[in-house]
């Protein structure tokens, strides 16, 4: 029999000649990875705020996102790595690094990250879709047939029908109103209501009910869509989103559009349209045997939301701002008005083929969209494979911001960069199709909004004609050192405080 003692002995030998083997192999696999990564030379970190523990950054930041962020962009830098709850995020914010993303690694960056809201409302859209084989068909499809310039030119009969409506009700308002003020951010976003709802469906959406109905859920898609969610916060919590979270509230939305849409498309097939909107062109093609891609009612539907989504807001908040500094600039108001009535004269409105004539007019437009991009942080980018940049490595999945309200205010590439000045654009190149990277408020590369030309086609001669038609003045006893320029938190940027102005019908002689 071993004796006792023996026993143990062996059993401690044995124990310390397995631990040295593995501490021999830790040290074997670390002396591996230094040498790895000695041979790429030491890695540059990412500039990043100090953070608190579980909520990260997230007590830095205000609810107007864009200021915070480029608040601290100022002291760490134009590449920034932000924690929101759990969650790391680049935040870009100079012209430079935005053409990194968006044209030098443009294919990287090209994807979209998942996001609560968004997945749930969204039907396959372009706007939040990743990018794959079918985002690139239904890019393709949207741009083409929907917004190519030709379709943009053939909606020029609407948008002048409409803003003929428009003008109609504020002469109204001028001629009756004795004196009150009226509320031109409401009778704006019921115009761009209108336009998009002809553009899209015709007559068919135009119905008392489907309006009343399409007011309510596209309202409420503006106050949600684009927000950060409990469960994009903190993932590993992610069971607690239907208690605290959005997710309750976008999918009682996206069921309100799935109605809508369903019974716009239903209306379309049984009217057997003539193909003069987004609807009767889709389902065309849906039966196009040349089209080799499968335009489901589902992907029809992610098309119509992109268009009401996109289309509404941005195009009604860019002349609302637009309204604003004119009104708070007085020389630049008149500038425009003699320009535009110069150029008009006495006709009863302002026309499409008048815009190309008013170089102060598209100056006014691209200044308010430096200093108001309709949304501030543009839409979300996630990398697709590890790229460098700067010397940061970024790794594969990194979730990227790219600060378009910060960019509109770089020092090094705007001369008084907070101050409204439309004449910085007369003889200047700078523009806001995506080559300009100090002007990117519809972003660039692949994933710049392919609705640019219509939204400002539409934006310039709203504008046009509200210059041309009337005279505008601060309500009573208002000053221009008291009127409110605040902006109201969310996606896209609003006035804080809606827009009510003083108008009157411009004296024949001026017109």
């Amino acid at each position: 029999m071993v004796p006792l003692q023996e026993v143990i002995f062996t059993n401690l030998m044995q124990s310390l000649f397995l631990l040295c083997i593995s501490l021999l192999s830790i040290f074997i696999l670390y002396l591996s990875v230094k040498r790895r990564n000695s041979s790429k030379g030491p890695q540059k970190l990412i500039p990043s705020p100090p953070k608190l523990p579980f909520i990260g950054n997230i007590h830095q930041i205000s609810s107007l996102y864009h200021q915070s962020l480029y608040s601290l962009s100022l002291k760490y830098g134009p590449l920034m790595l932000l924690h929101l709850g759990e969650v790391p995020w680049l935040i870009v914010s100079s012209s430079d690094m935005a053409y990194a993303i968006m044209r030098t690694h443009d294919l990287t960056f090209a994807s979209r990250p998942s996001a609560v809201v968004s997945d749930i409302i969204r039907f396959g859209d372009l706007a939040f879709e990743p990018y794959n084989e079918d985002w690139r068909q239904l890019k393709k499809i949207f741009t083409i047939h929907l917004m190519s310039t030709n379709k943009i030119a053939s909606y020029k009969t609407i948008r002048e029908a409409e803003v003929g409506n428009l003008i109609a009700k504020i002469a109204d308002h001028a001629s009756t109103s004795s004196g009150d003020p009226i509320e031109l951010s409401k009778v704006l976003f019921s115009f761009m209501n209108d336009v998009v709802l002809r553009v899209v469906s015709g007559k068919f959406i135009m119905e008392e009910r489907r309006y009343a109905m399409f007011q309510e859920v596209v309202v409420e898609s503006f106050c949600i869509i684009g927000r950060f969610s409990f469960g994009d916060l903190f993932p590993s919590l992610s069971w607690l989103e239907g208690l605290i979270g959005l997710s309750r509230r976008a999918r009682r939305n996206r069921t309100k559009w799935e109605l809508l849409f369903e019974e716009v498309i239903q209306a379309h097939i049984q009217s057997e349209g003539n193909n003069d909107n987004f609807v009767d062109i889709l389902l065309c093609l849906k039966n196009d045997p040349n089209i080799k891609f499968d335009i489901t009612n589902d992907r029809i539907k992610g098309l119509l939301f992109d268009a009401f989504d996109a289309g509404i807001d941005t195009t009604y908040i860019t002349i609302d701002w637009a309204m604003s500094e004119l009104i708070k600039n007085p020389k630049s108001m008149k500038k425009l008005q003699e320009e535009v009535r110069g150029i008009v004269k006495h006709s009863d409105m302002a026309r499409s083929e008048d815009l190309n004539k008013m170089s102060y007019l598209k100056a006014v437009i691209k200044e308010t969209l430096r200093l108001h991009p309709p949304v501030p942080l543009l839409l979300p980018r996630e990398s697709m494979e590890e790229c460098e940049i700067n010397g940061f490595t970024i790794p594969k999945g990194t979730k990227v911001l790219i600060n378009a309200w910060a960019i509109g205010r770089e020092t090094n590439s705007w001369e008084m960069p907070g101050e409204f000045m439309p004449e910085r654009f007369i003889g200047s190149q700078v523009d806001y199709k995506g080559n300009d990277f100090q002007l990117i408020p519809f972003g660039a590369g692949r994933r710049i909004c392919p609705g640019v030309s219509f939204a400002t086609a539409t934006a310039e001669l709203v504008l046009a004609n509200l210059i041309h038609q009337f005279d505008w003045e601060l309500p009573s006893g208002m000053t221009r050192e008291e009127f409110n320029m605040g902006e109201s938190p969310g996606f896209s940027v609003h006035r804080k405080d809606e827009l009510q102005l003083l108008v009157k019908n411009a004296p024949r002689s001026d017109i």
